[in-house]
């Protein structure tokens, strides 16, 4: 396989495990705060998600640095995406001015 290739599908195998970890993050808080025990959700998925987490960065890695960085690049950039499409109010729910500044107004 070429570098270049094995960068590239280093690249999209970190940007699966942001996906994986950032959206299983979401979906645990929003297990996680109506749950009779919060403080477990939580903790189980703490747990595994790092554990799928570092077993894929060394799968991927292979011992190579490159492949590392470049699955470290593909899983910063699933981050933004995904709490980007999570956390943004549906367009409905937005006002013009929240649209045209990115912010709410100041109210007293």
């Amino acid at each position: 396989m070429s570098d270049g290739l094995a960068l590239v599908l280093a690249f999209l195998a970190g940007a699966l495990l942001g996906v994986f970890f950032f959206g299983g993050l979401w979906w645990t808080v929003q297990k996680g705060v109506t749950s009779k025990r919060p403080a477990l959700w939580f903790l189980g998925s703490l747990l595994l998600r790092t554990c799928v987490i570092l077993a894929g960065f060394y799968l991927v890695s292979q011992g190579h640095w490159s492949r590392l960085v470049a699955s470290l690049l593909g899983f910063v950039i699933a981050r933004i995406v995904v709490v980007r499409r999570l956390t943004r109010p549906p367009a409905e729910a937005r006002t013009q001015s929240e649209e045209e500044t990115g912010f709410a107004p100041y109210s007293r």
